[in-house]
């Protein structure tokens, strides 16, 4: 079987809302998410600011979570799930008409964040608090779906390797719809203390500094936390309910660089063979790539690498395809970064925007593709890739194209 695989259903929770349109409204504006820490006490960490979800989500997900759930599920499960539901209905799925065993729930998941920032957790509940698989199968039991339901682990890649996996059991005739995404947050002392020790993260105190991508006086990445749910469903299936098809999900591609536990491979190339192996996988030609979601960091070799591997696959055409990242307004979402930048993609081909590059007042010399910067774009957008590449040499990008 070769069916189209179309993305039929889409919602976000980012430091920028709570749900799809107020996070899409606010990044088009270049609005900042970055701001002081204030989820945990951030006495003596190098690292003082991070993209926070608003405080009133605890408030927003009382409205869909019953009180013996909301105790054996951490604050990041609820994102999920949360954001799962409100995906799901404003996508119009009635699963009464769908055979249940050929719906699916597929994750990217890096840990649910049952740690020292986590309220609540007791010896009654910390199993089920902590188990990686809790995202999908909440999920999974509240719309009693029978088709797999699991989580895929591969660091800042996670959600991205999700929909990958999801787009082939949807192409090759397995089902006929998946939920698939993830959640994060590392807005913990622990981890926070870690990445300080690799040098990862900015140390920049000043929110509308710190996460500066392809700027000069980058230092690190911000961490953002949040929630993303993308719907991919068979085109036959969507047209047979008449579902509202955002954009086609192409193709994609998931390599290994199996260099580097932390660095990325030298010039990109890893990246470059990412991209040039997702293009091809995809059918699409160089000529036809209209954007670039970067993976865009804010570190110094990420942006530095993922630039060169831009050039070396499309030449001079780099220099007229815009790049930006959104992790200049809502920090690395890690886990959930892939299917948050997946729908940013979506939305930009939609509505013919291109989310803006913000804090980027100081170029990088070494880096100089359009990086659109400061403002949002008006331009249409037929194809787009968005990269996502991780510790441990695990990259994904994802190709979306229109859907005529």
């Amino acid at each position: 079987m070769n069916n189209k695989v179309v993305v039929t259903g889409l919602n976000m929770i980012t430091a920028l809302g709570l749900d799809l349109e107020s996070c899409w409204a606010n990044l088009v504006t270049g609005k900042n998410g970055v701001k002081q820490i204030t989820l945990i006490d951030a006495r003596g960490l190098q690292t003082q600011v991070a993209a926070q979800v608003p405080d009133s989500f605890e408030e927003y997900a009382a409205g869909f979570i019953k009180k013996r759930m909301a105790d054996q599920t951490t604050r990041v499960t609820k994102m999920c799930y949360v954001c799962a539901r409100e995906a799901v209905q404003k996508a119009a799925i009635d699963f009464v008409s769908f055979d249940r065993s050929r719906c699916a729930v597929i994750l990217g998941v890096v840990n649910t964040a049952n740690n020292s920032a986590e309220k609540g957790t007791t010896s009654k509940n910390t199993v089920l608090k902590s188990m990686s698989n809790s995202m999908s199968a909440w999920i999974s039991l509240e719309y009693k779906l029978l088709g797999p339901n699991f989580t895929v682990t591969s660091a800042c890649s996670s959600s991205a390797y999700a929909i990958g996996i999801a787009y082939d059991m949807i192409k090759y005739g397995a089902a006929d719809l998946i939920i698939t995404g993830g959640a994060d947050s590392m807005i913990n002392r622990e981890e926070i203390e870690g990445f300080n020790e690799l040098y990862a993260l900015s140390v920049n105190p000043e929110p509308e500094k710190a996460s500066c991508p392809f700027s000069n006086d980058r230092d690190g990445f911000v961490i953002g936390e949040g929630a993303g749910i993308m719907i991919l469903e068979s085109e036959e299936s969507a047209l047979r309910r008449n579902a509202k098809i955002y954009a086609e999900l192409a193709g994609y591609a998931l390599t290994s660089e199996a260099y580097n536990i932390m660095a990325p491979m030298k010039d990109g190339e890893g990246i470059r063979q990412t991209m040039e192996s997702a293009l091809k996988n995809a059918a699409v030609s160089p000529e036809e790539v209209d954007y670039i979601n970067a993976h865009g960091t804010s570190t110094t070799l990420n942006d530095k690498y993922e630039t060169m591997a831009i050039k070396n696959l499309f030449g001079e055409r780099a220099y007229k395809i815009p790049v930006s990242s959104v992790k200049s307004m809502i920090g690395h979402t890690v886990g959930a970064a892939g299917v948050i930048e997946g729908t940013v993609t979506v939305m930009s081909i939609v509505n013919d925007i291109i989310t803006p590059t913000i804090h980027l007042n100081i170029p990088d010399p070494e880096l100089d593709l359009d990086y659109v910067p400061h403002c949002s774009r008006k331009q249409v957008v037929r194809c787009a890739l968005s990269n996502s590449f991780a510790f441990g040499g695990h990259n994904a990008t994802l190709v979306f194209k229109k859907y005529v």
